[in-house]
């Protein structure tokens, strides 16, 4: 009976003290897909493409806009100034004169604070993990496989042409990586932005899943006090 209650008094904890989780992903490793079972496994918000709605309800920027800049890095200053792409705010304000896919970027970084402040979730993408740097409760994932198993994967599961599909495995990373790198203050997939880094070609979806939940059930438990 007392263990049974210490047990169920454990689960309130870790539900209580469950982290956001944010996840980075090589394009082809499945990433997305972890993310999706990850949420609903832990019975948490998911939020990928689900983020441009809310940031567009926030923001008042209509959402075709968002998707059109979604996780690119954009044009830069001198093509926006040339082209006219600025977006004026008030006089005096960060907004005025500022160019169009870094308000793009703002009004995401700002729906991604606010969706961390109502709770626990999964975030996919966008820089999440640079725009949550300073929450207390976050575990950074970074999710990859090897090229070979990446390749098969957006064949299989995306309809790719097998011929061209490592060029636009490649792509894809470049415009990731681009995007992230321009934006937050690290490089895109170096392990030192990340808590843990998982291999869909070595553990499998599930086991990712599985890994990433044991390591959600830690971080709640920990009080940082850990003695060396």
């Amino acid at each position: 009976m007392l263990a049974a209650t210490i047990i169920n008094e454990r689960k309130v904890f870790c539900m209580k003290n469950q982290p956001i989780i944010t996840i980075g992903r090589q394009y082809g490793s499945g990433g997305r897909y972890v993310a999706k079972l990850l949420a609903e496994k832990l019975g948490v918000p998911y939020y990928d493409k689900e983020l441009l709605t809310e940031a567009s309800k926030d923001s008042g920027i209509c959402k075709e806009l968002l998707e059109s800049y979604d996780e690119k890095q954009g044009k830069n200053l001198l093509f926006s100034l040339i082209s006219g792409s600025q977006v004026r705010g008030e006089p005096g304000t960060m907004y005025m004169d500022m160019p169009l896919n870094h308000k793009i970027f703002l009004a995401q970084f700002d729906t991604i604070r606010r969706i961390a402040d109502e709770g626990p979730c999964v975030i996919v993408g966008r820089c999440a993990d640079y725009v949550l740097r300073d929450h207390e409760n976050v575990i950074n994932v970074f999710i990859k496989a090897n090229t070979e198993q990446r390749i098969k994967r957006i064949i299989k599961y995306n309809g790719a042409d097998p011929v061209r599909a490592e060029e636009i495995l490649r792509k894809a990373d470049k415009q990731r990586a681009s995007y992230y790198n321009y934006y937050a203050t690290g490089t895109w997939g170096d392990v030192s932005n990340y808590d843990l880094c998982v291999d869909t070609g070595t553990l499998g979806i599930e086991g990712c899943v599985d890994l990433i939940c044991k390591c959600a059930e830690v971080k709640a438990n920990f009080t940082g006090e850990e003695e060396w």
